[in-house]
């Protein structure tokens, strides 16, 4: 992680306190033990505006909050055994997304909004991969029962939280405070 600046540090807390915020707000679908949720959103927000350590940090300090036992993971989920679980691919996705999407933001020196949306789409992409593809190894599930009912009924909601986390991450310059 470059430099030993505090700020950055308090931000990535404050990105793991906003995805702990936002869990308790789940939408459960009876055809899939996969929740819509909004820490996704807070997921791309966090590497676009942190960065892709920052970012990382962020959400490794969630899923380590979590696994310790605070109940923070989606609907007040929390312990090993979240992440062990069917779902606990999307947890552990959600450091790798950031690291990406802050990376490929990092990318341009003057990021325009298309860029924040190709680096979310990536890292949307890369939750989708962890996170059904734990699935189907602790489900047992072949691949098209985990696309039928992990992947494609949250494409439409996921294209809209990431335009959303682009438009906010464009917006609001919060790397001007990381100094």
């Amino acid at each position: 992680m470059p430099g030993s600046n505090l700020k950055p540090l308090v931000f990535a807390a404050l990105f793991a306190a906003l995805t702990a915020a936002v869990a308790p707000l789940k939408i459960p679908l009876g055809f899939t033990p996969v929740p819509i949720t909004l820490q996704t959103l807070v997921v791309l927000m966090s590497g676009a505006m942190l960065g892709p350590y920052y970012g990382a940090l962020a959400m490794i300090l969630y899923v380590v909050v979590g696994i310790l036992g605070l109940p923070v993971f989606a609907g007040g989920g929390s312990g090993i055994g979240a992440i062990l679980g069917p779902t606990g691919g999307y947890l552990i996705s959600y450091f790798v997304a950031a690291y990406v999407i802050g990376k490929v933001v990092q990318m341009r020196k003057k990021p325009k909004f298309i860029d924040y949306v190709v680096a979310m789409v990536a890292g949307t992409i890369i939750i989708y991969v962890l996170g059904a593809g734990w699935g189907m190894v602790v489900t047992g599930l072949g691949i098209y029962a985990i696309l039928a009912g992990w992947v494609l009924p949250f494409i439409i909601g996921d294209t809209i939280k990431l335009l959303a986390a682009a438009y906010i991450a464009k917006n609001i310059n919060i790397k001007r405070y990381l100094r």
